[in-house]
């Protein structure tokens, strides 16, 4: 992990840059020739492992095993696996989550000649299969959608997805997250609803789903295979997810999506797993 946390192997101090510290043995840390407070550190200071009592025998089967499973790993699954509890379990893969969020998301999609694909997905339950009571007030607030939360994606072809949740399928809320992550003049492609009309800084072709799914090169099934992934996901691994921990989730499916490698490689997905650890620091609710 030496390697992974520092460049060329060379330890620095997380606080204040320098490269002048020492590894104590009988301690197992470092400690800082320089004076100032929090001067011995460890492997797992400044990272989703700072303050945690597992240690990197634990951390690292964890990452492995929630970058590998094409599906996920439910934290059941991960307490039994490591011999952990059910709460240790689920805290370190919410951690976990938190490493894989994209960390280039402040760069736009696209841009003059680039195809981009946007859709929009519910996530939530059937409302067939709700009680009686409970479909009646799923119908009253969502209609035939139920009570299910809205996912909007944003593909790049050949490059990355981005997902957001979002209250609302309005103009207003979906072409203001287009425009936040895509360029002006890329080629836009989208279904058929009204959100997505009246787009002039874009090249936008529309593909109407009750018609077709595929015309030439106007089609949203990049963006459809993720959904499919996600929903296998959480319905097969998950089961029921709440809605303000839901962005965790596509965090999650987003970093499998736009690290998938064969599965000779999956080595390098927990790589990149654990590198992204780094400065990222999700603190006990």
């Amino acid at each position: 992990m030496v390697p992974r946390r520092w460049a060329n192997s060379v330890v620095t101090c997380p606080t204040c840059g320098t490269d002048r510290v020492k590894f104590q043995p009988q301690h197992n840390r470092w400690q800082c020739a320089v004076h100032h407070p929090r001067r011995q550190f460890t492997l797992k200071t400044g990272t989703i492992m700072e303050e945690s009592p597992l240690g990197l025998d634990k951390w690292m089967p964890a990452i492995w095993l929630l970058s590998s499973n094409r599906n996920g790993i439910s934290s059941w699954e991960l307490h039994r696996a490591l011999g952990i509890t059910q709460k240790s379990a689920w805290f370190m893969l919410q951690r976990i989550r938190l490493a894989m969020q994209d960390e280039a998301r402040g760069g736009k999609l696209g841009g003059p000649g680039c195809e981009i694909e946007a859709d929009e997905s519910f996530i939530g339950g059937k409302v067939r299969n709700m009680h009686k009571d409970r479909k009646v007030r799923a119908q009253k607030t969502g209609g035939q959608k139920g009570d299910k939360t809205i996912v909007m994606g944003i593909l790049e072809r050949g490059g990355v997805v981005r997902t957001k949740v979002l209250d609302n399928r309005k103009k207003h809320a979906v072409q203001s997250e287009l425009r936040k992550h895509v360029e002006a003049d890329s080629t836009v492609y989208t279904d058929a609803l009204q959100s997505y009309s009246d787009m002039p800084d874009y090249q936008h072709q529309v593909i109407d789903h009750a018609v077709e799914y595929v015309r030439g090169n106007v089609h949203t099934n990049g963006l459809e295979n993720f959904w499919s992934c996600l929903k296998r996901t959480i319905g097969g691994t998950y089961v029921s997810v709440e809605p303000f921990h839901l962005f965790r989730y596509l965090d999650e499916q987003a970093f499998r999506f736009n690290n998938r490698l064969p599965m000779d490689d999956e080595e390098l997905s927990k790589r990149e797993a654990a590198r992204q650890g780094r400065g990222k620091r999700k603190p006990v609710d």
